[in-house]
């Protein structure tokens, strides 16, 4: 089966929007500041954002808060007029389904089952605001299955009736860009991908 190419859809749909003279309305999950750099400034002019922080897998609650934090500091200091909202933090879900994949390393199942579990509910939350589409910052990441991430939103997407956008935010140098974006603002960039099991993964690789 060929490889799909994401970003090129991305672009495709972005040159029609640009054509029909549409802003449309973006439902934009966020999993930390430093990948929402880059989206943010690649996306902000060709959609009305609003940013959904829903990650119930970022352990501990502090880690959680601090993250969110940074992506408040972010729009501000991007200067963009964009809401940014989140659920109360609840971290039981997550671990109800890593149940039995604790061990298992980063893009595994359990990796898969996260974000799944992350793009329902933000398919969902897009219904509930009337948004015109969702999508998440997750495929900026070179660690992240893309081909997955962009599937499962698809499939999300029928359920919860709102268009997925699809996308490879790496390309165009974005994961690059995102870099020189997080020096800019002077972003933390944390060291493990936000669960317990990814923090104790990366504290045995650093022999903690």
């Amino acid at each position: 089966m060929p490889k799909v190419n994401y970003g090129l859809m991305l672009d495709k749909k972005l040159e029609q929007l640009q054509k029909d003279g549409v802003k449309p309305k973006l439902l934009l999950h966020a999993c930390c500041a430093p990948c929402s750099s880059y989206v943010l400034e690649f996306l902000h002019e060709h959609f009305e954002i609003t940013l959904y922080f829903f990650n119930p897998n970022i352990a501990p609650e502090a880690e959680y808060e601090y993250r969110k934090n940074e992506l408040k500091r972010l729009v501000s200091e991007m200067g963009l007029d964009i809401p940014v909202i989140d659920e109360d933090y609840n971290p039981e879900p997550f671990y109800e389904l890593a149940v039995g994949l604790e061990e298992l390393p980063e893009r595994g199942e359990r990796c898969r089952k996260c974000i799944g579990y992350r793009l329902d509910a933000a398919g969902r939350k897009a219904a509930e605001l009337g948004a015109d589409y969702f999508t998440t910052t997750l495929t900026i990441s070179p660690h992240k299955d893309c081909a997955f991430i962009n599937e499962y939103g698809a499939q999300a997407s029928e359920r919860c009736g709102v268009e997925y956008l699809f996308s490879d935010f790496k390309k165009h140098e974005g994961y690059k860009r995102s870099i020189e974006l997080s020096r800019q603002y002077n972003l933390y960039r944390q060291d493990y991908c936000g669960c317990i099991y990814s923090k104790l993964a990366r504290e045995k690789m650093n022999g903690n």
